[in-house]
């Protein structure tokens, strides 16, 4: 009986050896891990709530409070992820609104332009905008366009 139980139990590979060597390195593995783990934690601040789970704990109540805290924390971190949601919503419904009324506004001046445009004496530098645009330079310390200044130039014959 205890020679069919030996036989048994391993299963159909009790006697495979190279089964046992791996089981030997996985015991092994799992054993230097542990021991990496508890220098971990001993290395570790005992108030430090990353390694709360890994706490062995005197009492129920100790690991309540300890696991209550934890939560608390939690759950005050999904507030503030909400709260930064929330804010962030709100700057980019008010950054689309601003895109869209400078878009309007931008085709507005657009529609005025070519209006105007047609208006202007054909001797004037303003007759040519794209001409104009060319010539305008951004000023970064004023902050705005420094256009060319109007001239009406005068054709002589000879």
């Amino acid at each position: 009986l205890q020679m069919l139980e030996r036989q048994v139990v391993g299963g159909e590979q009790a006697k495979n050896k190279d089964l046992k060597e791996k089981q030997k390195r996985r015991k092994k593995y799992a054993a230097e891990r542990r021991m990496q783990l508890v220098a971990a934690l001993q290395q570790s601040d005992e108030d430090s709530s990353d390694w709360v789970l890994l706490n062995v704990y005197d009492s129920i109540q100790e690991e309540v409070r300890a696991k209550s805290k934890l939560l608390e924390k939690l759950r005050a971190a999904e507030t503030e992820i909400k709260d930064l949601q929330s804010e962030f919503e709100l700057e980019k419904i008010d950054y689309l609104g601003t895109i869209r009324r400078l878009e309007r506004d931008l085709m507005l001046f657009q529609q005025l332009l070519d209006q105007v445009q047609s208006l202007v004496r054909r001797d004037c530098n303003y007759s040519n905008l794209e001409k104009v645009k060319r010539e305008s330079v951004w000023d970064e310390e004023a902050g705005c366009w420094k256009i060319p200044e109007p001239v009406i130039e005068k054709t002589r014959l000879p």
